[in-house]
């Protein structure tokens, strides 16, 4: 049986469902979500194995312009992380919301141009249209922006035309062995994805009163047999931060922790203990070694 594999990358501007899309095909949450743009910080692979198929998905964080307050480290290591994603790629997915089309999505469309792959145009939450008949012209006029390999309507959320687009990306996968066993999922670590989902959970619950100068780092991630004990390591960068993340009484770190216990739980199908402590590290998100040292390597 001849096999085929190949790497797909999933680009697109902030907050357009990259994300969402990835957790859907894979039929699980492997990228963390939010309301707020740049949820994603990483790259992160998504792999499905169907039988002599393998799609190895690339999550990317949202290719943004660079203005005041989006010009730190933190937020030039994401564009390079979702340019550096597009290279030895076989497919694109290049998503874009609905009928709207921004300066950043000429952002991602310039990206693209030197990209010898077939990119597919993925029009998501068509479902939130007011106008259905919008739909059709729209795509039309969209299509003359450069030659995709095919322009597919869909709504990640609730799954409509996924499988469509999930062969259109089929047809595309060159013949080759496949390079990760079939029960393998992702390439990041559960300790990896524990992080991700105590900064989704503060994310959340804190979108519009926590900058983005937040992350999280894991010092503990021990399995006794019974029991996952995981300790995380929140990280702002003013002491008003903190105040605002713990909350009165340490309720609100309280609730956060016990959203992101009961989701590894789920996650790692496993009793869980979480531990969460919050720090202040000034200028963190604009130190390239700090940086480095908290994960954030394209390496």
């Amino acid at each position: 049986m001849t096999q085929h594999c190949g790497f797909v990358a999933i680009v697109g501007r902030p907050n357009v469902g990259k994300s969402t899309l990835m957790n859907r095909i894979l039929g699980q949450k492997i990228s963390i979500t939010a309301r707020r743009p740049q949820t994603t910080r990483h790259q992160v692979m998504g792999i499905k194995t169907e039988e002599d198929t393998q799609f190895v998905y690339v999550d990317t964080p949202g290719m943004h312009i660079q203005t005041r307050g989006r010009d730190k480290a933190i937020n030039r290591f994401m564009n390079q992380a979702a340019t550096h994603a597009l290279r030895d790629i076989d497919c694109v997915i290049f998503i874009v919301d609905r009928t709207k089309w921004t300066e950043e999505d000429d952002v991602v469309l310039e990206k693209l141009s030197n990209v010898p792959a077939p990119v597919i145009l993925a029009v998501n939450k068509v479902d939130w249209l007011e106008d259905k008949s919008s739909l059709l012209p729209w795509l039309d006029s969209v299509s003359k922006k450069r030659e995709f390999a095919a322009v597919v309507p869909l709504s990640a959320k609730n799954g409509t035309n996924v499988p469509e687009l999930e062969a259109e990306v089929a047809q595309r996968l060159p013949e080759s062995v496949h390079y990760f066993s079939e029960d393998q999922i992702t390439n990041k670590s559960e300790r990896f994805l524990a992080a991700e989902l105590v900064r989704e959970k503060v994310m959340r619950q804190l979108g519009d009163e926590l900058p983005y100068q937040m992350t999280v780092e894991i010092e503990e991630f021990k399995d006794d047999g019974k029991t996952l004990h995981i300790s995380a390591l929140i990280l702002v960068e003013r002491s008003g931060q903190k105040k605002i993340l713990i909350g009165d009484q340490g309720e609100r770190i309280k609730s956060i922790g016990r959203e992101a216990r009961l989701e590894m739980e789920r996650a790692f199908d496993a009793k869980v203990m979480l531990n969460l402590w919050v720090k202040v590290k000034g200028g963190w998100s604009d130190d390239d070694r700090a940086l480095k040292s908290l994960g954030y390597d394209l390496d």
